[in-house]
């Protein structure tokens, strides 16, 4: 079962999520959680040392962290796919919106 991730699709959270929204919304919290900001796990989330990098090298080093902090983190799925959307305005502002492609590993669910 594949199932498309959006980081820019931040839905509410749901309290007591479970099944394929629980899945969808840890892989979310992964996505928009800079590495550093949670106070009892400093080594949880994504880098913010892409500031700055050509386009072409953000996107390949930050869908490099996304397989591993994803597959690290939320051990029931693996990165099929890490696209990033086209934005010209995001592109100008240097924002990168990755579309992540997960599979739900086999026995999960």
């Amino acid at each position: 079962m594949e199932l498309l991730v959006n980081s820019s699709d931040l839905k509410k959270v749901k309290i007591g999520a479970t099944g394929l929204t629980e899945i969808a919304q840890n892989v979310r919290t992964i996505l928009t959680t800079i590495r550093g900001t949670v106070p009892l796990d400093r080594s949880f989330g994504v880098s913010g040392n892409l500031l700055d990098l050509p386009l072409p090298v953000a996107q390949a080093r930050f869908s490099t962290e996304i397989v591993q902090e994803v597959e690290k983190q939320e051990p029931r799925v693996k990165v099929l796919r890490v696209q990033f959307k086209e934005d010209r305005e995001g592109a100008i502002e240097g924002t990168l919106l990755p579309i992540v492609t997960i599979q739900i590993r086999e026995g999960v669910l």
